[in-house]
Order: C-alpha cells, then sequence, then structure tokens
C-alpha cells in the first residue's frame, strides 16, 4: 500500500526549512520509510517555490521509486507548503519543555520526537538514538500527560527535560549537517516562486475580507441588540444532566444501539460509567434508568467520583430520571469502515469526527496508547483522518488503495467493542 508523501518544515540551527517525508509504507513485502534526499544528504529548501523548481525536475533522489512520486511533480506550489501538524521545531525544543507540563506541550513534543526517531532510522543516525533511549521519557511522550503526572511522572520530566538540556544540541547537530540545498533552475524558481506570492496575496485578501465581515457583523449585532427584560430570565433551567456534569451517551455500532454516561473533569479528563477499562452500556434509556435506580455497587465505577453522583442515583431512585441524549452525543461506528475504502470523498466528517472522539476518550480513560499511536498523523490512518477533519487545499490527498487504513480502523473498532460490559 503507498502511503503518501507529506510536505513537512523542520526547524533546524541554520533556519527553517522545507522538505519531504514518505512515512512507512510497505512494497513487495517489505516495509519502508524515507526523506527527499540522496545517499547521505537531506534534502532541505528555504520554502515551497524552491521545493517545487526541485520537484518537477529532479531525476535522482531517494523518492523517486516511491509508488505515489508520480503526483508529486504536478503539485501546485501551495499544495507543498507544510501545513501546522508537519512543522516541527527541533530548535525550539528546549523553550518547550521549559513550559508549562500541559496536554498540548506534551502532544508538540511527542511530535517532533516522533520525527527525529524518524531521521534518525532512515539516516543511521545512532547517536540520535543513543540520545532518546537513554530517557524513558521520550518514549512515553505519545501516551500524553497521564506518565507525568504524580510523583514519578515529575521524576521522568526531570530527566527528560535534563537530557534535553544537556544532550539535544547532538541531536540538531546530527540532523543539521546531513542537510543540502540543492541549487535549482532560476528560471523555474522565478515561475513558482510568482506562484507562491499570489497564494499569500490571495490569503491575505481572504482574511482580510473575512475580518471586515467580522466587523460588519459585530456592528450589526450591537445594532440590532435591544435587549427585553421579558425575555431575560438568568435562572432558566440548563436541565439536569447539565446541571450534574455527566453526559448521557448513545453508540451505535454494527450489531446494537447502547446507552451509557460519561463525564469529565480533573483537567478534562474523560470519564465512563464503568471500570478497569470497561464501560457499563445498556440496551436502552429504561434498562440505563433501572440500573442506575438500584444503583448500590455502582459505588466502585470511576464515575461514582463524581461529586454529583449522588443527585443522579436519588433522581434515578425516585424515578424522576430521563435519559436525553445530545446530537454530540451520539457515536455512529457504523459504516466508517467502508466509507475508508472508497476513500476521503466518501467519509462523513462529522461522524468520524465524533467517533474518533469516541475512541480516544475510551483510550485515554482505560490508559490504552494504541489508539492515540494509530491515529497519529505519521501513520497511515491517523494521516487519513487529519485529512478529513482538517481540510486543507495546500495538503496532499491520501492515496488508493485504503486496504490498511480500514484494517486498522476495523482493529481499533473491535477492540472498543470488547470493552462494551452490557448490563
Amino acid at each position: 500500500m503507498a502511503q503518501d508523501i507529506i510536505p513537512i518544515e523542520l526547524g533546524l540551527p541554520q533556519g527553517d526549512l522545507v522538505t519531504l517525508w514518505a512515512p512507512r509504507w510497505r512494497e513487495d513485502g517489505e516495509e519502508w520509510e524515507a526523506f527527499l534526499g540522496d545517499e547521505e544528504d537531506l534534502y532541505a529548501f528555504p520554502d515551497a517555490a524552491h521545493l517545487a523548481a526541485f520537484v518537477r525536475t529532479a531525476e535522482q533522489h531517494d523518492l523517486i521509486d516511491h509508488p505515489a512520486w508520480h503526483a508529486v511533480p504536478a503539485l501546485n506550489v501551495p499544495e507543498l507548503i507544510p501545513d501546522d501538524d508537519h512543522s516541527y521545531d527541533l530548535v525550539g525544543v528546549p523553550e518547550l519543555v521549559a513550559e508549562d507540563r500541559d496536554a498540548w506541550t506534551i502532544a508538540e513534543l511527542a511530535e517532533i520526537v516522533g520525527i527525529v526517531r524518524s531521521l534518525a532510522d532512515v539516516c543511521e543516525l545512532d547517536e540520535v538514538h543513543e540520545v532518546l533511549d537513554a530517557c524513558e521519557g521520550f518514549s512515553l511522550l505519545e501516551q500524553g500527560k497521564l506518565p507525568f503526572t504524580g510523583r514519578e511522572g515529575d521524576l521522568l520530566w526531570d530527566d527528560l527535560s535534563k537530557a534535553v538540556s544537556e544532550k539535544w544540541d547532538i541531536v540538531l547537530d546530527a540532523i543539521d549537517v546531513l542537510v543540502t540545498v540543492p541549487d535549482v533552475d532560476a528560471a523555474l524558481l522565478e515561475q513558482t516562486a510568482e506562484e507562491l506570492a499570489a497564494f499569500h496575496e490571495e490569503s491575505a485578501e481572504a482574511e482580510a475580507a473575512a475580518a471586515d465581515d467580522d466587523d460588519l457583523d459585530t456592528v450589526e449585532e450591537a445594532d440590532s441588540a435591544e435587549p427585553d427584560d421579558d425575555d431575560v430570565d438568568d435562572d432558566a433551567p440548563v436541565g439536569f444532566w447539565a446541571e450534574v456534569g455527566i453526559d448521557p451517551i448513545k453508540i451505535i455500532t454494527s450489531g446494537q444501539e447502547y446507552y451509557t454516561l460519561r463525564c469529565f473533569y480533573e483537567d478534562d479528563k474523560p470519564v465512563f460509567l464503568g471500570s478497569d477499562g470497561e464501560i457499563d452500556v445498556f440496551t436502552s434509556p429504561k434498562a440505563l434508568v433501572r440500573r442506575l435506580a438500584d444503583g448500590k455497587d455502582l459505588v466502585s465505577t470511576d464515575i461514582a467520583g463524581m461529586s454529583t453522583w449522588e443527585e443522579v442515583l436519588a433522581k434515578a431512585t425516585a424515578g424522576e430520571l430521563e435519559i436525553d441524549v445530545d446530537s454530540d452525543n451520539t457515536y455512529v461506528l457504523t459504516g466508517i469502515d467502508d466509507d475508508i475504502a472508497e476513500g476521503v470523498e466518501a467519509i462523513d466528517p462529522t461522524q468520524l469526527e465524533l467517533a474518533v472522539e469516541l475512541l480516544t476518550d475510551t483510550a485515554e480513560w482505560a490508559g490504552d496508547e494504541t489508539v492515540g499511536a494509530e491515529l497519529s498523523s505519521s501513520e497511515t490512518l491517523g494521516w487519513l483522518v487529519s485529512f478529513v477533519l482538517r481540510p486543507d487545499p495546500t495538503r496532499l490527498a491520501p492515496s488508493a488503495p485504503f486496504d490498511a487504513e480500514q484494517g486498522t480502523w476495523r482493529k481499533l473498532v473491535s477492540s472498543f467493542e470488547d470493552r462494551l460490559n452490557v448490563g
């Protein structure tokens, strides 16, 4: 299966440079990964115009035999501009580690370390592997914030910070010395530079127009806003479930509809009705209410830690509890695998986004790192999902066939379904 060739930006000591990366793909029974380069040289360019000028004429480099290379020379310049998900500021890692240890910092650091590992693998940089393998924290970044919480997490982060402070220059120097900026045809570069300038000009005009529209809307809203005291009710109820901070959710699988509960607490950490990574689900709202009404043994479930949990049980016992599921909490898992096999145009972004939310929330709650790893943008399924959920006309579209992506998605859904404990 041919994986895509992705424009990426690397923040290196010599500056921000653009190149191409082909994540792992299988061909003739073997697994490959490559960057744009030749032998020991990593080709990189100051901008997408230089990259476009090179790929339109180059005849010798490490990506020339990639199954998807034929599509790259035909790309326009904006399509070769790396998106935010594929911009890796290697130079900024020490500053990143010095910031607050939140989910965003850890996720960004995980992406950078991931691309560094790929560079080390492809370019055989043993010294880089030695730095990363000497500190356990580097290998735990993809699990998110959880490994870095508590006393042991503090120690892990301190070790990682120390490794960055003392040895990150080794990583930067090893990669920086590989970089070669090839010469490109001057006439062709003039053409691609004009394409890039036109794109930036159009983007700036579009942003300015959008800003003007927003300002106009704000003025119109302010002019038309006439508060009516009769219409204002600060004490209007927001609903029982919103008051207690717990959401009823509905899950539709290939064989059944299920109902359960989920909430978020402790820095938006998802928690489900259940324990030990298994979700207690019910085939109807009434069955869920009956279980809650007889809920003395539910004290062992993770969600029972919510301060408002007793209110839910009391209302269920009194026969006053209703299960109202919002559309944003309805997760339809059926049909996505078939849509993936057809390609990105067949996939409903809203359905996919909700399904991904359910799988990732469940995995985070259960401490399962598999979902996060497979949905990483460096993996085939993760790249496809990213393309569907964050469309960008400048990105290179995933290429068929999608058998591997479909198979991986089915495994993730199957693992999720195995967590459902039907009551």
